[in-house]
């Protein structure tokens, strides 16, 4: 199947994965991987631009990651901050919305309140939205999606019967935005690593070895042309997408 007569993916979910090993590779520290990580991040945005795409997801930080060196835990968040701070305008400017999606009672004040603001001033763009999952976890997001219809039940307001998918993926973080066509993840590890598990149930995935510094709009390209030849069934055999699009 041609690329020309697939559409781009609307909705790319990236795993970042590599930062520390490609700082170590260069025998520096592994804080500068991640500064290499956020510049790595504003390419990757530009070329999502360019090629239209809807919705980019960016795994961030998970509510695993808590476990790491705490000096670590605690750049990350300084550089998480920072960049907040440096980029909220520009993405502004460019029309991006801005989403913070996981568990944010977990930072500091001062970095929720920089949360806040960011996503209210970004709110009503229009153009590439931009999920940044940050102390988030699947089974978290469907956790808290569940408990919200379970206390709608407790009171009354809903019926244990009237439960569906529908209803627990508007409770879920990325409730109104299309679910992930293309999961990437870089630097050679392939899972899903407890991201985005819901939404991603008819995802394509591509892995590769590339560290995500190095992760530039070339590499994201091979990762869109492969999206592009496959054929996506959703459980339906070939036949029947070709009458459907014969129709």
């Amino acid at each position: 199947m041609s690329e020309e007569a697939h559409p781009v993916p609307q909705h790319i979910a990236i795993i970042m994965d590599g930062n520390g090993r490609w700082a170590k590779n260069r025998h520096r520290p592994r804080f500068m991987g991640h500064r290499a990580g956020v510049k790595a991040v504003e390419n990757i945005v530009k070329h999502c631009i360019e090629r239209q795409v809807a919705v980019l997801s960016l795994f961030a930080f998970s509510s695993e990651n808590w476990r790491r060196p705490s000096k670590e835990v605690s750049l990350l968040m300084e550089l998480f901050a920072l960049s907040l701070k440096q980029q909220v305008k520009r993405l502004h400017s460019n029309n991006i919305r801005l989403r913070i999606i996981g568990d944010v009672s977990k930072f500091s004040s001062s970095l929720q309140k920089q949360i806040s603001q960011a996503e209210h001033l970004t709110a009503t763009n229009t153009g590439l939205t931009i999920n940044i999952a940050a102390n988030y976890g699947g089974r978290w997001d469907i956790t808290q999606s569940v408990r919200q219809l379970a206390e709608q039940v407790k009171k009354g307001e809903l019926l244990v019967e009237d439960i569906t998918e529908d209803s627990i993926s508007a409770g879920l973080s990325t409730a109104g935005i299309p679910e992930p066509d293309l999961f990437i993840r870089t630097g050679g590890e392939q899972r899903v690593s407890n991201f985005l598990l819901w939404q991603m149930a008819y995802t394509e995935f591509f892995f590769t070895d590339t560290l995500w510094p190095d992760f530039d709009g070339t590499e994201l390209d091979k990762a869109i042309s492969s999206f592009c030849q496959r054929e996506r069934r959703f459980g339906k055999t070939s036949e029947q997408l070709r009458d459907d699009n014969n129709a």
